[in-house]
């Protein structure tokens, strides 16, 4: 990374994402497994109305990144989203990404659970491969009982 990389001004923004399958897919899943590949802050939450709340904070290339895996989809969501994306404050205390509520349809796990990835010190970009094992790491450590061993049952599983 550039030193100029390294000191430019953190973006912030919110968007909402719409497409036919988002939801019980595991879509913010997918965003927070990119989230921690590029080491950006912020939240990804279901809504009623079947769309998704993001929020990302960080470098704005980083996001731009984000931004275009989450219009392409992931192997089971629809390929073809749309986002509605605003401007948002940059909130120099915030240094989580958080699912909100995530469960797994494949895995048969209905309890909701808040799956919190905190930044790394360093800010640097690592694999898809480590973000997932990353990704693996920050559930087992939220999950509780069968949902725990449900989840360790299919361990590999994208979702």
């Amino acid at each position: 990374m550039t030193a100029g990389a390294a000191s430019a001004q953190p973006e912030a923004i919110t968007a909402k994402v719409t497409g036919e399958a988002i939801q019980k897919v595991g879509f913010r899943a997918m965003i927070q497994k990119e989230a921690i590949m590029f080491n950006l802050a912020g939240s990804a939450r279901n809504n009623p109305d079947g769309t998704v709340t993001v929020s990302l904070q960080g470098d704005k290339d980083r996001i731009d990144q984000i931004l275009a895996a989450i219009r392409t989809g992931s192997k089971k969501s629809s390929k073809d989203n749309t986002i509605a994306q605003t401007p948002a404050a940059v909130d120099p205390n915030l240094k989580t990404f958080t699912v909100f509520g995530w469960t797994s349809t494949t895995r048969n796990i209905t309890n909701p659970y808040d799956l919190v990835f905190s930044l790394r010190p360093t800010n640097d970009q690592i694999s898809r491969k480590d973000a997932k094992a990353v990704w693996n790491t920050i559930a087992q450590g939220a999950l509780k009982g069968d949902d725990l061993a449900k989840f360790m049952k299919h361990l590999d599983d994208d979702d």
